[in-house]
């Protein structure tokens, strides 16, 4: 079970609110908050673990914060994938009940060996013959160990593409499939199509690759892991429903020769927590139509500019101790981060409020992801205030206008 204090730290956790427009009413925050629902994201994780047909880990990568960890724990997620001893450890000493897998293809010696030794954990990627020699070392030629052989695939229409930096051909797989279940060892096959993949057809497309190399290997997979890059939505950006993806993944399943007894997983990160947190941000000056804001590229708004993600925004203006929510009448911004850098600068165009003007508040959606884990002290900013909110998520409609309301300060 989780630990029993279920919240932020007390120093970063300043309370809870009806939404986003009661906290900057009842706080009026010269810092960024960040608008955390942990009931969305219980019931994403919920979905995702009663839809998925295996075991569903969540990417820690995209999100640590141990509020989104007892939330998705809360969710049904039992299961975590991890890149480091530091990530390893923390799942473990927040959620003492659940697994982590070691999913990094390239770890530091000391780290296997803390891995396995302290944190009992098994499962192990690799897409090197040096990684998996290194792996059965430091695990002391244990067969408890299995070995997850990343297998490079195409990348097809995913924002970030992970398959350059790791993965090993067919013809490599299949040599440290044969290799490692030679030695003695359960062997599994992992892939990732890449962050943010639009088209479904990109998992089958891969699982067929993976059909290939089990040809070649012709050794029996305990695991086949489909990886992550499962969307969610931004402004301009609607990917097909779940559905589509669970059957075409069940179509590239169906191709490869599996034993009974063998495991599927995936490795969501972005589609579990995107839309658990909205991000509040103050504008400090306007020029024209550039808005300084007190966050940024070197903060929590790095996807905006590289990634190249528009995020649902509106604007909050507080009048008197009421804040309203400007609904009508948009303009095209650009905006610009706290730093002295120039390369903070989100160049949008960005629709809010045409008269939006300093002392205003923008909430930015679908914040949950990537955008706490990246941030960095540059220039001394860094955004660590979080409260609660009890409204639904904040996500991209059709029209990209939000509906005007008021809400008044928490007594």
């Amino acid at each position: 079970m989780p630990l029993e204090n279920t919240t932020f730290d007390q120093a970063h956790h300043t309370g809870s609110y009806p939404d986003a427009a009661a906290m900057v009413a009842a706080l009026m925050p010269e810092q960024p908050v960040y608008c955390v629902r942990p009931h969305v994201l219980r019931g994403t994780a919920r979905r995702f673990v009663d839809a998925f047909p295996g075991s569903v880990l969540y990417a820690v990568k995209c999100n640590a914060e141990p509020m989104f960890l007892d939330a998705l724990h809360a969710g049904g997620i039992r299961h975590f994938d991890t890149a480091s001893l530091p990530e390893i450890s923390a799942v473990a000493e927040r959620l003492p009940d659940a697994s982590c897998y070691f999913m990094h293809p390239v770890k530091q010696r000391g780290a296997i060996r803390a891995a396995y030794d302290d944190h009992g954990v098994r499962h192990f990627v690799v897409d090197h013959p040096d990684e998996l020699a290194k792996i059965m070392t430091e695990t002391g030629y244990s067969r408890d160990v299995v070995i997850i052989v990343r297998l490079a695939t195409a990348r097809g229409a995913a924002v970030y593409d992970l398959g350059g930096k790791f993965g090993a051909s067919p013809r490599q797989a299949a040599e440290l499939l044969e290799t490692a279940h030679g030695a003695g060892y359960r062997v599994g096959l992992s892939f990732h199509v890449g962050s943010q993949c639009m088209t479904p057809g990109s998992y089958t497309a891969a699982l067929r690759l993976a059909a290939h190399v089990v040809e070649l290997a012709r050794v029996p997979l305990s695991v086949v892991d489909i990886g992550g890059g499962f969307p969610v939505a931004y402004v301009g950006l609607t990917p097909p429903p779940l559905d589509d993806y669970l059957e075409a993944i069940a179509a590239g399943l169906s191709q490869i020769d599996l034993p009974g007894d063998h495991e599927v997983w995936c490795e969501p990160g972005r589609a579990l927590v995107a839309a658990g947190a909205s991000l509040v941000v103050r504008v400090e000056l306007r020029k024209d139509n550039f808005l300084y804001i007190n966050d940024g590229v070197y903060g929590s708004l790095s996807d905006l500019k590289y990634a190249g993600l528009r995020f649902p925004m509106r604007v909050l203006r507080p009048e008197g101790s009421r804040v309203e929510v400007l609904a009508d009448d948009f303009g095209d911004f650009s905006l610009f981060g706290p730093t002295c850098d120039p390369v903070d600068v989100m160049e949008g165009p960005y629709r809010l409020a045409a008269d939006v003007r300093e002392g205003d508040y923008i909430e930015i959606g679908q914040a949950g992801a990537y955008t706490i884990e990246l941030r960095t002290d540059f220039n001394g900013f860094y955004p660590d205030r979080f409260v609660e909110v009890e409204d639904d998520a904040f996500l991209p409609s059709d029209e990209m206008e939000p509906c005007q309301r008021l809400s008044q300060a928490a007594e």
